[in-house]
């Protein structure tokens, strides 16, 4: 049931594309990771040596743990705002 000038079911379509859009940018970094093949020794930020068990659980891997928790931390998410509350839709 949706409320105001909105028709029954746009909350649930808000909900269902911001999924969408969060999983559609997985894909894409996991595709970007593992375009390159067999992955990397050798880390590409820092130039310290990969793991051997970091290889073979993530192939296509081309960073050490360390440089990808910080690659992951400056993820950045989309700006709209789609929780469908009537401050952000009158912006």
């Amino acid at each position: 049931m949706a409320g105001g000038w909105t028709r029954d079911g746009a909350v649930q379509d808000q909900i269902d594309d911001t999924v969408s859009d969060a999983v559609a940018a997985a894909r894409a970094r996991m595709a970007a990771a593992s375009a390159s093949g067999l992955g990397a020794r050798y880390c590409d930020d820092c130039g310290e040596a990969i793991a051997a068990k970091r290889r073979k659980a993530l192939p296509g891997t081309r960073t050490c743990i360390n440089c990808q928790g910080t690659r992951d931390g400056q993820v950045r998410h989309s700006a709209m705002n789609r929780r469908g509350s009537k401050d952000s839709q009158l912006r």
